[in-house]
């Protein structure tokens, strides 16, 4: 019976809540939502510190965008292990991201990048956007890990998040995240890179067509 109920809490959205470590708004069904997850080495602990304590006179909204702001520009850097740019992985975890496409969340854009991960969806009834991202999170641990022959947490625990407020904030939520690995130096065009939604865009332009990925990895 703890279970079941335990189940059911998590289905549902659960509003502004924290892990104790980051504040999150889970608006569950109907709210597109963004998301950042990263590696578990992609940020020294040190470095979030050192941010935290020069922030501390900032009003607690203030406070979270511009922690948020730093930490995107450090995970551009690809500080550490870089897991993601091994193929395996990326492969891993596009295909996990695509995988309940449209039947737990419908997927707006995505991109894999070599410490860490963004995403624009939209949970469907049932499904929060905290246990949609455990899931991601779980499988492709357990998995890259097997894959790398290694040990130990793979992912950061806790995750960026930010629901849109409407039409012009998607747009570019979508575009910033589509972009990013422009911003971060890796390619010239956002459709060049190989693990993110843009690329998509540059099929269906080439071809004249509406392209859209395969829900299974």
């Amino acid at each position: 019976m703890g279970r079941t109920s335990n189940q059911n809490a998590e289905a549902h959205p659960r509003g502004w809540h924290s892990r104790g470590y980051l504040p999150h708004f889970d608006g569950g069904a109907a709210l597109p939502q963004t998301v950042t997850f990263r590696l578990a080495d992609s940020v020294p602990a040190s470095v979030v510190t050192g941010w935290r304590d020069e922030l501390t006179e900032h009003p607690e909204p203030e406070h979270e965008r511009e922690l948020r702001k730093r930490l995107d520009k450090y995970l551009d850097t690809g500080y550490g292990a870089r897991h993601l740019l091994d193929t395996r992985i990326a492969r891993l975890v596009e295909g996990a991201l695509w995988y309940f496409d449209g039947v737990r969340y419908l997927l707006h854009a995505w991109v894999v990048m070599p410490n860490h991960v963004h995403a624009l969806f939209t949970p469907l009834d049932g499904w929060s956007l905290s246990r949609v991202v455990a899931s991601w999170k779980s499988f492709t641990a357990k998995e890259a890990n097997k894959v790398l022959g290694r040990t130990g947490r793979f992912w950061h625990k806790d995750y960026f998040d930010r629901y849109v407020r409407n039409a012009e904030h998607f747009a570019l939520a979508a575009d910033y995240i589509e972009c990013n690995p422009v911003k971060a130096g890796l390619c010239r065009a956002p459709g060049d890179w190989p693990f993110g939604s843009a690329r998509f865009h540059s099929i269906a332009g080439a071809a004249g067509t509406a392209a859209v990925p395969g829900r299974n990895p």
